[in-house]
């Protein structure tokens, strides 16, 4: 079996210090690590030297997905105990998918009454049941909220930001609600934001725009597989799990004009890059919507994708694997060496790297 097969090819040591829990003042003075794949080159840059580094008519392609405040929590109307629970989707007929912890079993029946989290938007509202149907194998819940009610609007109540628990702090803070989202999110339906996208402004892309880069958007929504460590040890055994995702017919149309003119598609997030590769590997590029458990590993040939911004990510993650299928498993743990010995900042509100 080839190293790149194998989850223990795909670690690498990180001083905890180095994980960002908290974000810089400013979205694009983060530090950007450039990796040439043809020169094997690495160097380093700041983020706001973006629009220098890429090409007149290139295309960037972001995700618009927007982060709602999926992190729910309440007490078991039988015992009183605690619950805490992550809001995962609704399905056809109103249900909710929620995954949820507490002390003792839960059991099929039971009510949960949700309660406003510290920071939600509505700190006296009023108690809700949430009906427990069913347990799925993976641990996730079918729930029947009250009638007539908005999920969305539910969870703007009573819910906040669900943060990665390697930021170290139980709630959201109100700064996490503005920060840890990306100023183009439109599509609300992530329970995680898509942090390639983190570091862009209005002004970074205005300049851009300025050097003849345009910029076109699709939508996945991020979702509890962000939070799920690889549990197997080959790669071949690994089960993605699916995500919602969006190509719309403009973006379509974006790419084919920048590929008639000799420009580069440069997706922004592996969440990007998901999206367009799982909507080529079906054939011609064409208008998608559907849910994709794409795995893309080494060896994957990319369709779409030519260059990647993308931030740094966890030790044997589905992502560093990603990542690792566009510019090669040893280059990147190079980089990611280097990145350590730099003291780069790492994970969701840390530093980038641009691979071209």
């Amino acid at each position: 079996m080839s190293p790149d097969d194998l989850l223990a090819s795909y670690d690498y040591l990180l001083p905890r210090e180095l994980i960002a829990v908290e974000p810089l003042a400013q979205r694009d003075a983060s530090r950007l690590m450039l990796l040439d794949r043809a020169a094997r080159t690495i160097d380093h840059r700041r983020f706001d030297e973006l629009p220098d580094l890429l090409r007149p008519g290139d295309l960037l392609v972001v995700n618009e997905t927007q982060v709602i405040p999926a992190r729910i929590a309440g007490v078991r109307q039988q015992t009183g105990g605690k619950w805490e629970g992550l809001f995962l989707g609704c399905d056809g007929e109103g249900h909710w998918r929620v995954m949820g912890q507490t002390r003792g079993r839960l059991l099929p029946g039971e009510i949960v009454e949700l309660r406003p989290i510290h920071g939600s938007s509505d700190q006296n509202a009023v108690p809700i049941p949430l009906r427990l149907l069913s347990r799925e194998a993976d641990g996730v819940w079918t729930a029947v909220p009250p009638g007539g009610t908005d999920p969305l609007d539910i969870l703007q109540r009573y819910g906040t930001v669900p943060l990665p628990p390697y930021m170290g702090r139980d709630v959201a803070r109100p700064e996490d609600w503005q920060r840890y989202q990306t100023t183009f999110a439109r599509t609300p339906g992530a329970i995680a934001a898509p942090t390639a996208g983190l570091h862009f402004t209005p002004e970074l892309f205005a300049r851009c725009a300025a050097r003849g880069i345009e910029t076109a958007k699709v939508t996945l929504h991020v979702g509890s597989g962000t939070f799920r460590p690889v549990s197997v040890d080959s790669l071949d055994a690994h089960q993605m799990h699916a995500e919602w995702c969006e190509l719309p017919a403009e973006t379509v149309a974006a790419i084919q004009r920048t590929r008639a003119a000799g420009g580069r598609v440069v997706p922004v997030g592996t969440t990007s890059v998901r999206t367009l590769e799982s909507v080529a590997s079906h054939g011609e590029l064409r208008a998608w919507q559907g849910e994709t458990a794409l795995f893309i590993r080494p060896p994957y040939e990319f369709r779409v994708t030519d260059a990647l911004v993308t931030n740094f990510h966890l030790p044997k993650s589905t992502l560093l694997v990603l990542v690792s299928a566009l510019a090669g498993r040893e280059f990147v743990l190079r980089a990611y060496e280097e990145a350590v010995r730099e003291r780069y900042r790492f994970f969701s509100y840390g530093d980038a790297m641009l691979i071209v």
